[in-house]
């Protein structure tokens, strides 16, 4: 799934960091003022009457898009394809068609599709980070907001270009790191790339070079990361190759990374590549699976006592589908890691197994699921050999709890989730995790990959457990809101490590996507 200020980490290189924007700097003991000349600083009352005059504006807004069938918004807005839209009669249009395909020189052989996305989000905490470092507050409420707009540049069927640009900022942020670079970025590039496609046989290859997103697979391991105000990105280049169910991605590339009010650049101490293979089913529901091997190299890392240069490789793979009889369904990943860092070997594995029941015949449909997460952790500092999972560019956050305080590194999750559609178009989802240590000498990591609390700081596994409420409402194909409320109970391990407040997280967000 990470693009934050560089910190003290415990388990990586400064420069490792700094790209990862969920949160390698969240538990920061970093003494710089938490407050840039250059923040922006609203009231919190403030930002609540402007949060609420702008839902206003995009609900009115909302009430003038139609129920057409139209290409679904995607996770990667290059992944869509607006050329459908050249043979819509204005009768059946929605409003902002006339945006989303635009012939160029009265042709369809080149064509322009324009779009972008505002999100506003409140957040809230108290307890944030079990209340550490000691002293520091730990409580504070602030609003983040995010624009994005892109264009998607196609010239015939083999040429095309695409370029998003971001805005990324956050009212003041009195908490442990300030306003990070998961919070700010105040203009840049998210993707700008080109793309060169042609036939093989059967075969549609595309060959692809620039800034970029990746979302592969489920994104546990490589995302761009959604739920941060600044999203992720790379630099490098890629070929891509779909035939029939089938897609297969070559790339090789170097994160981006962020500097708040400077035009970012990739990180030359970073390397990530790898071929991703997919299989996607043509029926909804039938069985899909991934295969992969990806590599990192970067100059510098430090995992549990152990430094030196990281060579290290992921293989791995991924199946889901329906479990025959009734309406279950399951998804099983795992994934194994060799190399080097310094002079010690690497072996670390994760495995992921789901499953899950639909009641489609309810009114409600309610759905259950259970789920265990397991990533190995280090058995001894310095021993010789590297244990800890290196959960790479991940999504963390929809799988390990809202509060980020939990990464896929050194930790097992048993989960449970319950969900319902009581209203149209309206969810309502509660999550359980029972967190522990994989290995009790070992740290417990974040959402980012830094060290939380240190291994050595106490003996017990359990790290504590979070409840997470979520309501998910969607007003039209644009307008869609999220409420969600989790709390974090502070266990053992967290009690004998230091300070050990309970964790309360609240936020509110709308988004409007054209």
């Amino acid at each position: 799934m990470e693009n934050v200020d560089e910190t003290k980490n415990q388990t990586r290189s400064a420069s490792c960091a700094r790209f990862y924007p969920v949160d390698a700097d969240v538990w920061s003991r970093s003494r710089r003022s938490r407050r840039s000349k250059r923040a922006v600083s609203p009231t919190a009352t403030g930002a609540a009457v402007g949060l609420l005059a702008a839902a206003a504006l995009l609900i009115a807004l909302a009430g003038r898009a139609s129920a057409e069938d139209r290409p679904a918004f995607q996770g990667l807005r290059f992944a869509e394809n607006w050329s459908v839209l050249k043979n819509t009669t204005p009768a059946t249009a929605d409003f902002f068609d006339r945006i989303k395909y635009i012939p160029l020189a009265g042709t369809d052989w080149a064509w322009l599709s324009l779009g972008g996305q505002l999100r506003e989000r409140v957040e809230a905490w108290n307890g944030y980070a079990f209340g550490a470092p000691a002293g520091s507050d730990d409580d504070a409420v602030y609003l983040v907001s995010r624009l994005l707009a892109h264009g998607d540049l196609h010239l015939g069927s083999h040429l095309r270009a695409f370029v998003e640009a971001r805005s990324s900022l956050a009212t003041d942020r009195d908490l442990a790191g300030g306003r990070r670079t998961s919070e700010v970025d105040e203009i840049d590039l998210e993707n700008a790339f080109a793309d060169v496609a042609f036939d093989v046989g059967d075969a549609k290859v595309t060959l692809r070079g620039g800034r970029e997103e990746m979302l592969l697979g489920k994104e546990r391991l490589v995302s761009p990361l959604d739920w941060s105000n600044t999203r992720r990105t790379f630099e490098g280049a890629a070929a891509i190759v779909g035939l029939g169910q089938w897609n297969a991605r070559g790339f090789w590339s170097r994160p981006v990374v962020i500097e708040k009010y400077d035009f970012n650049s990739n990180d030359d101490a970073t390397e990530f590549y790898g071929i991703y293979v997919t299989h996607a089913p043509a029926a909804p529901g039938a069985l899909g699976f991934d295969l992969y091997w990806l590599g990192l190299e970067r100059d510098s890392a430090t995992f549990n006592g152990t430094s030196g240069k990281e060579e290290r490789h992921t293989l791995g793979a991924r199946v889901g589908g329906p479990i025959p009889l009734g309406t279950s369904d399951y998804e099983v990943e795992a994934a194994y890691q060799f190399g080097d860092v310094g002079s010690a070997d690497v072996s670390a594995f994760m495995v992921t197994a789901q499953a899950g029941t639909t009641f489609g015949e309810v009114t409600a449909k309610p759905r259950f699921e259970f789920g265990v997460d397991y990533a190995s952790g280090d058995d001894a500092a310095g021993n010789g050999t590297v244990g800890t999972f290196n959960q790479l560019f991940p999504l963390g956050h929809a799988y390990l709890g809202y509060i980020d305080i939990v990464g896929r590194q050194n930790v097992i999750d048993l989960r449970e989730s319950a969900s319902c559609a009581f209203i149209a178009a309206t969810t309502l989802k509660l999550d359980v995790h029972y967190f522990l240590r994989a290995d009790d000498n070992d740290a417990l990591y974040n959402a980012g990959g830094a060290v939380v609390r240190a291994g050595n700081l106490g003996s017990s596994d359990e790290i504590g457990t979070e409840l997470d409420f979520t309501l998910k409402r969607a007003f039209g194909r644009h307008l869609s809101a999220l409420l969600g409320y989790s709390h974090l109970f502070a266990g053992n391990f967290i009690d004998e490590s230091g300070p050990d407040k309970d964790t309360d997280f609240g936020y509110f967000s709308i988004q409007y996507t054209l």
